[in-house]
């Protein structure tokens, strides 16, 4: 898995924007201004929210996710070298949730599903 297919997952996200919001090489991936995904500058992981701390350190404690960090504790990064099925489930699933967390004017201004 690499950076580059992290980025096309993400871009795939209908409405999904990237930008380097703190400069210096992130990928900062955004869904109505808020945040889905991150792969830092070394780019070793990429950081997605769960859907709770719980499920977090679920992933965390069965090695299939380390803590992310600066970032709140549902959130946990991934290893670009997971599998790739596991990689994109995690990444569609922190877009569906920040998406479903959008107020209704925002989703209704985003592109279908």
């Amino acid at each position: 898995m690499s950076r580059e297919l992290v980025n096309e997952i993400c871009a795939a996200q209908p409405g999904a924007e990237w930008s380097d919001p703190w400069g210096g090489g992130h990928d900062c991936w955004k869904v109505g201004g808020k945040t889905f995904a991150v792969t830092g500058t070394i780019g070793t992981h990429v950081s997605v929210k769960t859907d709770s701390a719980e499920t977090a350190e679920f992933l965390i404690e069965t090695g299939v996710a380390e803590r992310a960090a600066y970032l709140h504790r549902s959130w946990v990064a991934l290893p670009l070298d997971s599998a790739p099925d596991e990689l994109a489930h995690r990444i569609r699933h922190s877009y569906r949730l920040v998406r479903g967390a959008l107020p209704k004017k925002v989703q209704a201004s985003l592109p279908a599903q």
